[in-house]
């Protein structure tokens, strides 16, 4: 997928985010689901701060200030690249990322969501000219350069909506 294009899916998961998080109700937002694992509250916290965090690794290649390496995709990572997606299944998140992840306000979701998009708008284009061999770690798919990393970011965003689905069937319908 071309960066513009990247961009209009990550844009559309954004617009998703945002739909949604005015739809769920403010009593269950906080609230552990039955099938266990995060709350709608920490699912938005943890795509968004990732999301951050991935714009932040894209402009530092783009900035080449991270390593200029051959080192690529492991094969997670070619995988997840491969298909455009994660593979079906649940997966934990890296301790790392797992231990930034806290419940937060429908307003603090809102609050990231406007500042992700903000942050892509003056990242983005830097991308266009980003070297391929300068690249940031990725905790699990291996070495990424900025194009990459926004990919990682739209694909993560997809990947999350469907976490998103499963939590809300999980409470009763009103």
């Amino acid at each position: 997928m071309k960066l513009a294009a990247e961009l209009k899916a990550i844009n559309a998961a954004l617009d998703t985010y945002r739909q949604q998080l005015d739809e769920i109700p403010d009593d269950v937002f906080a609230e552990t689901p039955a099938i266990g694992g995060w709350s709608f509250a920490e699912v938005y916290s943890h795509i968004m701060q990732a999301s951050l965090g991935s714009s932040v690794a894209a402009e530092k290649c783009c900035n080449k200030t991270g390593s200029t390496t051959t080192e690529g995709l492991n094969w997670k990572g070619m995988l997840v690249f491969l298909l455009g997606r994660f593979p079906p299944g649940k997966r934990k998140a890296p301790p790392a990322v797992a231990e930034l992840t806290k419940n937060i306000t429908k307003e603090e979701a809102r609050n990231l969501i406007i500042k992700v998009r903000k942050r892509l708008e003056s990242v983005v284009p830097l991308t266009h000219h980003a070297p391929d061999n300068n690249k940031i770690s990725h905790p699990g798919l291996g070495m990424l350069n900025a194009r990459q990393w926004i990919k990682f970011l739209r694909i993560h965003l997809e990947h999350h909506l469907a976490q998103l689905s499963r939590i809300r069937k999980s409470f009763p319908q009103e």
